[in-house]
């Protein structure tokens, strides 16, 4: 059951700025949406149509009425990718609740939408907005049995539930805290030295449910750096995902776990991710992470990519140095600068990697994989730095969650720590060069990502 509607706050600001004119009458707007997660357990905003208040037929405080042509023109927009329709309008005077006269406009509009988009599974809804943008939303099903959603989430720098339900989060690492963390889904793509650290501190937050994606085994040069990694594991090869599972029942039975033993760049993988409220990168490819933000776009969820890196340098005689111990996070918005703008991903590096992989002896000239640059290291020994990094990882979530930040969030894009200096660095968005967010809110329609190079489950299986 879809269970959440998620909006960035640009297009809450422009729903505002539609169903409230100023006038104090009732305004209206209809919001394409898309599902997204393997149980289509989310719903995005992919576009806002206007209906335009001097079309309406009837606009007073308490009722409004419009012309059902503009329905038509949503339904030819959304009928292709079976797309969700919802009715929204205003109540100006606050009242969060469905009257009935807007029931009875459910129950003449809700079975034309469902005959004029045939599509199996489908809902189509109805909402309402009050002054202080709370919004309150229900869909139908092809019978017309409603239910009601529960979570309607607006992300911007702060990640904030304006639903009807909603209120006050309460005081950040509290009992109230931990109650709201049981609702919440997070990724963590790659649960290797990071990644199981980050999957470890929210599982003892209580995080209802987590997503691991990783395609790897444990290995012995792994278990210097894995929590809850065993010589077992080495020895029978498991596979990471399977391994931070198991120890994760162990201690907290009630989380829901789904795992994904595959590449990040695979369906059932991205498919999986789709379902997640927040993404945890912590992976050490920029191909990897060029897909974790690209779901990160199209299905409009906040992004936390996180890495760190022990830069060496030689002495007199040849002998590697150490020239910083150091680490970065950064919070990516859907709509905001991605990685790829702030230079974590490139061209020249995905070009790099690529040669890795397919041309060794060519990418041998061009870089040295490991943690340390120009010190190739099979098993770095950099779990406490590692640990620095998951912790502000995951406090970089708390904070947008719960703004306990003195001076807001909007400074914190990207945190940057060193140990070799004793520093912390904090740069805003506009320390980089945003481009236009191009396929936000595609969802999962295919071609996923809008890369055609996304195999299909099914072709997975017999390559």
């Amino acid at each position: 059951m879809t269970n959440s509607l998620t909006l960035t706050e640009s297009q809450h600001r422009e729903l505002l700025g539609m169903l409230f004119p100023g006038d104090g009458l009732e305004a209206a707007a209809i919001l394409v949406c898309r599902f997204t997660g393997p149980a289509r357990e989310r719903l995005i905003v992919r576009a806002i149509l206007n209906v335009p208040d001097q079309l309406c037929a009837s606009r007073k405080r308490d009722f409004i009425s419009w012309p059902g042509a503009l329905i038509e023109e949503a339904i030819d927009e959304a009928e292709l990718t079976n797309d969700a329709l919802v009715l929204i309008h205003s109540h100006p005077g606050g009242w969060l609740h469905f009257s009935s006269v807007d029931d009875a406009s459910d129950r003449r509009t809700m079975p034309a939408l469902f005959a004029a988009i045939d599509a199996t599974g489908s809902y189509h809804g109805s909402a309402i907005m009050t002054p202080d943008g709370r919004i309150r939303t229900r869909l139908y099903d092809a019978n017309l049995r409603s239910h009601e959603v529960g979570r309607i989430v607006r992300i911007g720098h702060d990640i904030t539930e304006i639903g009807a339900t909603s209120c006050h989060p309460g005081t950040p690492f509290g009992s109230q805290m931990t109650d709201s963390f049981a609702t919440k889904t997070a990724c963590v793509i790659g649960v290797s030295g990071t990644g199981s650290l980050v999957t470890e501190l929210l599982a003892r937050k209580g995080v209802g449910h987590l997503i691991l994606i990783d395609f790897d085994i444990v290995e012995p040069k792994n278990l210097n750096r894995i929590v809850n990694s065993t010589a077992l594991d080495a020895a029978t090869e498991r596979p990471k995902v399977e391994m931070m599972a198991d120890a994760i029942t162990r201690y907290a039975p009630h989380i829901k776990l789904s795992i994904v033993n595959s590449p990040i760049d695979r369906e059932r993988a991205i498919i999986a991710a789709s379902a997640a409220d927040i993404l945890f990168s912590c992976v050490d490819s920029m191909a990897g992470r060029s897909i974790a933000e690209l779901i990160s776009r199209c299905c409009l969820i906040p992004l936390i990519d996180l890495g760190v890196t022990i830069p060496t340098r030689k002495d007199a005689e040849g002998n590697p140095l150490v020239s910083d111990v150091c680490g970065r996070i950064d919070f990516v918005r859907p709509d905001g600068c991605s990685l790829s703008d702030r230079e974590v991903v490139t061209p020249e590096g995905l070009r790099r990697e690529y040669l890795l992989e397919h041309a060794p002896d060519a990418a041998k000239k061009e870089i040295d994989a490991g943690y340390m640059k120009g010190v190739h290291e099979e098993a770095p020994s950099v779990m406490a730095l590692n640990m620095r990094a998951a912790s502000d990882a995951v406090l970089e979530w708390i904070a947008r969650l719960y703004a306990y930040r003195h001076d807001g969030n909007e400074g914190f894009a990207r945190t940057l720590f060193s140990q070799a200096d004793g520093e912390v660095d904090y740069l805003p968005e506009t320390a980089f060069v945003a481009t236009d967010a191009n396929e936000l809110a595609r969802g999962v329609i295919k071609p996923l990502l809008g890369l055609p190079g996304i195999l299909s489950n099914e072709r997975q299986e017999a390559a």
